[in-house]
């Protein structure tokens, strides 16, 4: 079996965002929202995300990470 992911590295949420898609989601993002919210809870989901969008706004656009 595959190791996930780091949790809070956004990949996960990326998957399930990207399968959510492949079925037919009008808004995927909203779905992995709502599937962490229920697995983590408001709190830590809120956190996990205001982790992320830290992580983007020092990201450097072009660069490869």
């Amino acid at each position: 079996m595959a190791q996930k992911p780091k949790l809070g590295s956004g990949k996960r949420f990326a998957a399930v965002a990207r399968k959510a898609r492949a079925s037919g989601a009008k808004n995927p993002e909203a779905v992995a929202a709502q599937a962490g919210i229920n697995k983590y809870g408001k709190k830590r989901m809120a956190k996990m995300a205001a982790a992320g969008r830290s992580r983007a706004a020092h990201r450097r656009p072009g660069r490869d990470y």
